[in-house]
């Protein structure tokens, strides 16, 4: 096996066609339902469930702001995606590209970055989702039992009045075992699925906005910007801003993603730089004027602890009867999301097992429907367990500090890149020279300085299970290193 080596931790990969992987995905994806596919991965959760959190904790009526800041930051960072993407016509995303730029053990670490980013944010759309089921059976007069749709680190208030702890979501673990197979049937058969939700969701987030713009009140925006009493970070003021972007970026993940199918995707390098930018400028002008809305017609303060803000919204209109169908779209919206989730996370997941850095067999694909099954089968069971017991804002947090780590080393990797491979053709190039890349570097790490302790504490867990993982196995088996010893 050799000796561990510095030099070695930092062996890179080489830009290949994607023809020269003989375990390639059938290219089925078109532009049209790549768009949709990444427009359906992204408006969602965040619309539904993170305004109306990020409002009333940090930023008040200045969460438009904080919409609008993720925005931006994120269409630097899609830009640097798009360069890539355009060059890099392999799955894996962020993993891929930086194993070409850093080499090995910063691609391991993004990689692995990339596994939390997507198993924490499938489980938290799963337990968003199953919030809003409760909603809606309990509009219609039908109340489960609380417990069994709650982690143990929530609190709830039961019919009778009894204030006690959750047990366990199960309607979050029955979504994520429902969509997984449907999954390993087959991309084809689940995009089909998505892009007729994706239409019907979008319509009806266009017509919440439409119907509420009349309502809003301009007494709620004041003040727009509210007072940091306390004196602590975060919490309103122009901190909470921040903090509240943060918060957000999970609102914004998913065009990422996008990249990460890049062997599925028709004329890749043409159609994913193009379906990223028009992915980011779709989704922040949705996100800009809902956010508007909602601050609009609910005071920010009346939203505290709202996980349903939405519903709470209509409240505020003479709309009142349109709750269930909202509550309705909002849990069939709420399927593409989580396909895209647990598409890029198999894909990220395929990557590492085709470059030997977790046991081969979690690269296998099925025989007949050409999917990475074994790779579904470990994350439904990894996913059902994060759901069922993990609560929404930790699972949220950790996905955005996650997808934030990868996208600082997919900008400067653009500078690198720039560099090592200077006259490499590229589809789309991202302007101004190194500048853009520089901004999105900076704005990722800012946003992630902005999250809290807990969320910090718990990444540097997650890359240290990683770094062991590697040294102990990925190292050692790393087709890259096993390839380098026999020249």
């Amino acid at each position: 096996m050799g000796k561990l080596g510095f030099v070695s931790l930092f062996r890179k990969k080489k830009i290949e066609s994607p023809s020269a992987d003989h375990n390639s995905l059938a290219r089925v994806i078109g532009m049209p339902s790549l768009i949709f596919f990444g427009v359906g991965g992204i408006v969602g959760t965040g619309l539904f469930s993170i305004t109306g959190i990020a409002a009333s904790e940090h930023a008040g009526p200045a969460v438009i702001l904080s919409f609008f800041i993720g925005a931006i930051a994120c269409a630097f960072i899609g830009l640097c995606y798009s360069e890539l993407a355009g060059m890099i016509t392999v799955s894996g995303s962020s993993y891929s590209y930086t194993y070409i730029a850093y080499g090995e053990i910063i691609a391991w670490m993004v990689g692995w970055n990339l596994v939390l980013e997507y198993a924490v944010g499938a489980g938290a759309v799963a337990v968003s989702w199953s919030k809003y089921m409760l909603s809606l059976l309990e509009g219609f007069g039908i109340h489960p039992d609380q417990r069994y749709i709650a982690s143990p680190f929530e609190t709830i208030k039961l019919a009778d009045g009894t204030v006690t702890h959750g047990i366990i979501n199960l309607p979050s673990m029955v979504i994520v075992i429902i969509l997984s197979f449907v999954l390993m049937k087959g991309i084809r058969e689940s995009l089909t699925l998505n892009n007729i939700v994706v239409f019907i969701k979008i319509f009806v987030v266009i017509a919440l906005i439409a119907f509420g713009l009349p309502y809003i009140h301009a007494s709620n925006f004041v003040p727009f910007i509210p007072e940091n009493v306390e004196n602590q970070f975060g919490h309103f003021g122009y901190s909470g801003i921040l903090q509240a972007a943060g918060m957000v970026i999970f609102a914004y993940i998913g065009f990422d993603s996008v990249s990460s199918t890049a062997q599925e995707v028709k004329d890749p390098a043409k159609n994913i730089p193009k379906a990223i930018l028009i992915i980011i400028a779709t989704c922040a002008i949705i996100y800009v004027l809902f956010a508007f809305v909602i601050v609009g017609l609910v005071y920010y303060k009346d939203l505290v602890g709202d996980a349903a803000p939405v519903a709470t919204a209509i409240n505020h209109t003479p709309y009142v009867w349109l709750q269930p169908v909202v509550k309705f779209s909002i849990l069939f919206g709420y399927i593409p999301i989580l396909f895209l989730l647990l598409i890029g996370q198999t894909r990220v997941f395929y990557s590492l097992a085709r470059d030997g850095l977790i046991p081969t067999f979690f690269s296998k694909t099925h025989p007949k429907y050409k999917t990475p099954c074994y790779s579904h089968i470990f994350f439904m069971i990894m996913i059902c367990f994060l759901c069922a017991f993990l609560p929404m804002d930790i699972l949220g947090n950790m996905c955005s500090i996650g997808a934030l780590f990868a996208f600082v080393f997919v900008c400067s990797g653009v500078i690198i890149l720039r560099r090592t491979y200077k006259d490499y053709p590229r589809t789309f190039k991202a302007p101004g020279g190194d500048i853009i890349p520089a901004i999105g570097v900076i704005t990722s790490l800012v946003l992630m300085y902005s999250l809290n302790g807990l969320t910090w504490t718990m990444m540097s867990i997650w890359l240290t299970i990683g770094l062991i993982i590697y040294f102990s196995y990925g190292y050692w088996h790393s087709k890259l290193n096993k390839k380098l010893e026999n020249i």
